[in-house]
Formats: C-alpha cells, structure tokens, sequence
C-alpha cells in the first residue's frame, strides 16, 4: 500500500479566523519502507503569522514573503497524495487546514476523504496507550525514535519522525538486512549464501533461557501489537495449540 505521512504547518489554529497552510511536509512509504521521495513546501498566506505559531514552528511573516500561494501548488500536491493512504498524527487538524485551502480555490477540488484513506495515528496511539501522553515527542520517548532534531515545529522533519513512528508502531522492525562484507550475490545466486560445513569439533552453543522479567517485556511487545492489528497477532496465534 502507498502511504503519505504528512504535515503541516500553519498561520494559527481555526480556519473560521481565517488561519492559513503555511507549510506541507510529506514523505512516501511504499511496502512499508520510506520510498525517498518527499514532498515540501513553503507558502505565502496572505495574511500575517499569529505570534503564538511562530513561537512553535519559528515561520515568520518575513520569510513566506516570497514564498507560492497555495493555488500555484495545488494540483502538484493533489497528485503527490492522490490514492494514497496518508498517515497523520492530529489529522482532523491538517485535513481541515487541506480541505479549507482547497475550497478557497474555487475549482472544485475533492475533499481529501474522497482521493485518500486517512490513518491518524493520535487515535491509534490513544488506544494502544489509553491514559497516557500520546504527543508526537511522548510518542518518540516511548518507541525510542530519534527525535533529537525537533527543537521547532518543522512540516518534512515531523512527517520524516512521524513515518519512523508509525512503521515502529505497527510492526517492529521495519527493515531487515542479511548483507554483509564478503557478499557475493554472482558467487551465490541473487544474494543468497551457501551454507558453511558445521565442524564435527565445533563447541555446543550455550542455550541461554529468557528470564522473567524479558518473558514479560515480551508479553507488553505482543499486546501493542494486539492492539495496533486489532486482533491476536501472528506470533500469539503461532503458540496457540493445533487443534
């Protein structure tokens, strides 16, 4: 499934008083892995910067002087996300923002519900996490992703954490690499490698049991992942006896 996590930032908080889209940030994820391509843009909103958002993503009205209205991007953004699923933390927020600069336009533009699937991941986080912070920094302690660059509100840099996020959110791992130094994929066949003869005076490989404390660590992994798939996941339904 194509994805779009994205952000935005804007001139305040209401479309009613007239706030505007000031930035988008959009990265691509396809199959899971980020694709590399990215959409970002700085916009002029025809209006003036409210003091508190510029305290928060640190945009000021000097800089979006020169900056494209959002009628000059609108058709490029409308292709970057159409068909896809876009992944959103808070997305009533952004979708409204998107949804009210289209209707500005006049064109007829569709509502971003009618070309894309909408994930937002503050509900996600809020079930799989009841009761507890579920910001996007909250969210990164938590998970143990990177965020150490984030000292302002950024649109790309918050949907680059936000994509990390969520691929360790819903499934772990999100990319797994047998490579190593003395790969030989023409030696091998498309990068498989022959098996290395096992010496018969080779020692026993000490077996190592999980203790108590790792078998509950890993009990808390498997019910996020209960809770992310809304179900048993795999590895539960692996243990479950044959009947």
């Amino acid at each position: 499934m194509r994805q779009i996590v994205l952000d935005t930032e804007t001139t305040g908080l209401e479309t009613t008083q007239g706030h505007r889209i000031i930035e988008i940030g959009a990265v691509e994820v396809d199959a899971r892995r980020k694709t590399g391509r990215t959409y970002h843009v700085y916009l002029n909103p025809d209006r003036e910067v409210d003091e508190g958002a510029v305290e928060i993503h640190g945009i000021n009205n000097e800089f979006l002087a020169d900056k494209p209205r959002f009628a000059d991007i609108a058709d490029e953004f409308l292709e970057f996300i159409n068909g896809a699923d876009l992944v959103i933390h808070n997305a009533p927020f952004d979708v409204g923002f998107i949804d009210h600069e289209f209707g500005l336009l006049e064109r007829g533009l569709p509502a971003v519900s009618e070309c894309c699937s909408i994930t937002d991941t503050l509900i996600m986080a809020r079930r799989m996490h009841p009761g507890q912070r579920n910001t996007l920094d909250a969210l990164c302690k938590r998970y143990q992703v990177d965020n150490s660059q984030r000292d302002l509100h950024g649109a790309l840099l918050d949907a680059e954490i936000l994509a990390d996020l969520y691929l360790t959110m819903t499934g772990g791992q999100v990319t797994l690499s047998l490579d190593t130094e003395d790969d030989d994929s023409s030696a091998t066949g498309g990068g498989r490698h022959a098996p290395r003869p096992v010496s018969s005076d080779r020692p026993r490989l000490r077996v190592v049991a999980a203790s108590d404390d790792e078998r509950a660590a890993h009990e808390a992994w498997l019910d996020q992942l209960d809770a992310s798939v809304g179900g048993r996941c795999v590895w539960r339904a692996a243990e479950e006896p044959a009947e």
